[in-house]
C-alpha cells in the first residue's frame, strides 16, 4: 500500500558522534551502523518523541587477525574485546557466533544505545535531538547495550520496555518517566530473552496487560494437521503493578500455514484502545535470504479480554519495506526487505505509526484508519 505521508524522519547521517557515550573511553574511530526501531510517545507539550535505537559499530572491526567487539564494563567504561578471526563465524553484519562453545554464543559488530528526539505534532520534521537525556548502559547486564524502546502512556507514567543485551542474560528491562523525557531505569521484568514486550495503553480490569515474544533455539514439532508453524508466538503476560508479570497459559497469535509469516512473528506496536477493541500492528517474517522479509500486519482484541482474537490479517501486509525511504542513504545499507514498527499514536483519522526501515533509519507513516475499517 502507498500512504500520502511515508518518509524517511531520522537517519544515521543526522548523529553527531561527539555526544556518543562512547567517546568518553573509546578513542578509536567509530560509525553509527544504523538509527531505527524507534520508541514513539506525545509529550505533554503536544509534540512527539521517538526514542531511536543508535547502533554504534566499529569502523575497522578486523585489525590483523583479530575481530573486535564494543562491551560496556561497570568499573572501565567501553571496552574492545578481541576475538581470533580463525575462531567465529561473522556471516551476519549485525553480529558473529563465537565457535568452540557448547551453546550458540554471539557477540555484536556494535554496541547500541537510545537517543531521544522530538519531532513535530505530525512527527514529519525534527525539532530537537536530546543528547543530554540518552539512555545508555548502566548494570552489567546491558553491557552490550540497550536495544528497540517501546514506550505505552498509562495516566501521567510512560512505561518503555527495551532489551538489555548481556553475557549474563538477554533480558527485558523497564524505564519509567513522568514527562516523557527523562527516564529512570526500574531493572529487569522479564528474565529470559524476550525480544518485543509492549505494555497495552491502558489496564483492563485493574491490571496492567503486554504482549510478549519469548525466544528459544528449540522449538518442538506442531501436531502434522496443525494450522500453525512451531516457532515464537506472540503471548499475553499480566501484572498488578507493572513490575511483576503472570504469562497467560495460551498463546495469543502465531505463525499460521498460509500467511507471509512462515519465520516468526513479533509484537510491534503497543495495542490501543478503539471502538471495536485492542488494534495491535505487529511484524510477520518470510523465510528467505540470512534474515528474512520483515513486514507489518495487523489484529484487534476484544477490549473487555484480549485473549479474544476479534481479527487477525495475516495475509496482506499494511507495511513493507520502501527502497525510496533508504534512497538517499543507499550507500549505507546492509539489508533489504525490513521494516519493524515499533510505535503508534491516534491522530484523529489516522494513525501515526513509527517504524525502523532496513535496520538504518526511522520512518514515520501516516496510516488512515480506514485500513482497519470492519468489511
Amino acid at each position: 500500500m502507498e500512504y500520502a505521508t511515508d518518509r524517511r524522519v531520522f537517519s544515521p547521517n543526522d548523529i553527531d558522534l561527539r555526544f556518543s557515550p562512547l567517546r568518553g573511553s573509546i578513542q578509536v574511530e567509530t560509525y553509527v551502523l544504523g538509527a531505527f526501531n524507534p520508541g514513539l510517545a506525545r509529550l505533554p507539550n503536544g509534540n512527539l518523541l521517538i526514542i531511536v535505537r543508535v547502533a554504534e559499530a566499529l569502523q575497522q572491526p578486523i585489525v590483523g587477525e583479530q575481530i573486535h567487539a564494543i562491551r560496556w564494563d561497570d568499573t572501565r567504561g567501553y571496552v574492545l574485546d578481541s576475538y581470533p578471526l580463525a575462531g567465529v563465524n561473522a556471516a551476519d553484519p549485525r553480529k558473529f557466533q563465537v565457535l568452540g562453545h557448547p551453546y550458540k554464543v554471539m557477540a555484536l559488530t556494535s554496541l547500541s544505545w537510545l537517543l531521544p528526539v522530538e519531532l513535530t505534532p505530525d512527527g514529519t520534521e525534527v525539532v530537537r535531538v536530546h543528547y543530554d537525556k540518552i539512555i545508555a548502559p548502566e548494570r552489567s547486564y546491558q553491557e552490550y547495550g540497550v536495544e528497540d524502546a517501546r514506550i505505552t502512556q498509562i495516566g501521567d507514567t510512560y512505561y518503555m520496555t527495551t532489551c538489555s543485551v548481556g553475557s549474563e542474560r538477554h533480558c527485558t528491562t523497564l524505564y519509567t518517566s513522568t514527562d516523557g523525557l527523562n527516564y529512570r531505569l526500574q531493572g529487569i521484568i522479564l528474565d529470559h530473552q524476550n525480544k518485543d514486550m509492549v505494555f497495552f495503553e491502558g489496564k483492563i480490569g485493574g491490571r496492567f496487560y503486554a504482549l510478549t515474544r519469548p525466544l528459544g533455539d528449540l522449538y518442538f514439532a506442531a501436531r502434522p494437521d496443525s494450522e500453525f508453524y512451531p516457532g515464537p508466538s506472540i503471548n499475553l503476560a499480566t501484572s498488578p503493578d507493572g513490575l511483576h508479570w503472570k504469562p497467560v497459559d495460551e498463546p495469543l497469535i502465531r505463525a499460521r500455514r498460509g500467511s507471509a509469516s512462515t519465520l516468526k512473528i513479533g509484537g510491534g506496536t503497543q495495542p490501543i484502545l478503539t471502538d471495536q477493541g485492542w488494534l495491535l500492528l505487529y511484524h510477520g517474517v518470510e523465510l528467505r535470504g540470512l534474515v528474512g522479509i520483515y513486514r507489518t500486519f495487523w489484529a484487534l482484541l476484544d477490549a473487555a479480554d484480549p485473549r479474544r482474537i476479534l481479527r487477525w490479517e495475516d495475509q496482506k501486509p499494511i507495511l513493507e519495506a520502501n527502497p525510496v525511504i533508504t534512497e538517499p542513504v543507499k550507500d549505507q545499507l546492509y539489508l533489504t526487505d525490513v521494516v519493524f514498527t515499533t510505535g503508534i499514536l491516534d491522530a484523529g483519522d489516522h494513525y501515526i505509526v513509527a517504524s525502523g526501515e532496513a535496520d538504518l533509519v526511522c520512518r514515520i507513516t501516516h496510516l488512515p484508519k480506514t485500513v482497519f475499517a470492519t468489511p
